[in-house]
């Protein structure tokens, strides 16, 4: 298919708008989208409240605009549907260190446990699993399992040691982390926390437990925007998260300040990489891709049946607890 000439993002929109309109598609959108890409979704959120949008959307057409694993998750929920990802290629460091054929022999050495898996992983690894999870119910989840059970908790070590400080259970971790949360510098932020000293600090729990300790309001994405909206107006926000989520800070608190927190590159504890807190899978999605994608109907996501069976299960229980 040869496809119009058009680039300009004030060509791009309504373009887009139009041809989601013909597929009868609607956009999700995760925080960590480049804004003009928020502007134009439907629906933005974090990856629950964009699970629960799949699950819900009576749309013929699903454009993801997130990343592989979030894409294969809408995909597992409606079956039937087209889902579509602007970029095949964007993926997940955390998804990418849990490896199906590894966690696989993982869970095997460890006989009698419950299976507790982020969403940030891959259809197979969802298949091996007994519940997912988000950051904003990961602890909801593992409370609902009896306490005398025990449970392996992947694939994010931070978060998973997140879990069971706050839930008080014993787990056993798989060793993932998020390339963008690992690398907040603690020094950076003390820092940053000096130099403003009215400032709240808003922290993902996929950072490591010394950049929790500096938070103020750790949680979901989601949760740290709704302490944004629940905030001083006038108020300095340093934001420990990848820094797409500012977008919608700014729309809901429009007058008060937001700082991104640096990253560290290795070496250098003070935070000098002003870039390292972005997530370059997320930002391979762009405003041009999207058109792309609704005009050719590609990429899109297909997995076996028999793989999304399997895997249904845990998104299920996960979308049941909230």
């Amino acid at each position: 298919m040869i496809l119009p000439a058009i680039t300009r993002a004030v060509d791009l929109v309504p373009e887009i708008n139009r041809l989601k309109s013909e597929l009868d598609a609607v956009i999700l959108a995760h925080y960590y989208q480049d804004g003009e890409i928020q502007d134009v979704a439907d629906f933005i959120g974090d990856s629950l409240q964009l699970a629960r949008q799949a699950a819900q959307s009576p749309r013929r057409t699903i454009v993801f605009c997130g990343v592989h694993f979030m894409a294969e998750s809408a995909k597992i929920l409606s079956p039937e549907k087209l889902v579509l990802l602007p970029d095949l290629e964007a993926g997940c460091s955390l998804a990418e260190s849990a490896p199906a054929e590894a966690f696989a022999r993982f869970v095997a050495a460890h006989p009698g446990h419950v299976v507790v898996t982020y969403v940030n992983s891959s259809a197979a690894v969802k298949a091996l699993s007994d519940y997912c999870c988000t950051s904003s119910n990961a602890v909801a989840v593992v409370n609902s399992i009896a306490r005398e059970t025990p449970i392996i908790f992947a694939p994010d070590k931070y978060l998973g040691d997140y879990v069971a400080r706050a839930t008080g259970r014993p787990l056993v971790l798989w060793d993932g982390t998020c390339e963008v949360h690992e690398l907040f510098s603690v020094a950076a932020i003390s820092e940053l926390k000096q130099a403003h000293p009215g400032a709240t600090t808003l922290v993902h729990p996929e950072c490591p437990l010394a950049v929790r300790a500096l938070g103020d309001v750790v949680g979901s994405t989601k949760r740290l925007l709704d302490a944004v909206c629940s905030g001083a107006p006038t108020g300095t926000y340093i934001v420990v998260t990848e820094p797409g989520i500012i977008h919608q800070m700014q729309k809901v608190q429009p007058h008060a300040t937001f700082i991104p927190a640096p990253a560290h590159v290795r070496g250098d504890e003070h935070g000098s990489c002003t870039s390292c807190n972005i997530c370059p899978h997320m930002k391979r999605n762009t405003l041009l891709k999207l058109y792309q994608c609704l005009s050719a109907r590609a990429p899109c996501i297909t997995l076996d049946p028999e793989l999304i069976a399997r895997a249904r299960l845990p998104i299920d229980r996960m979308l049941a607890i909230g």
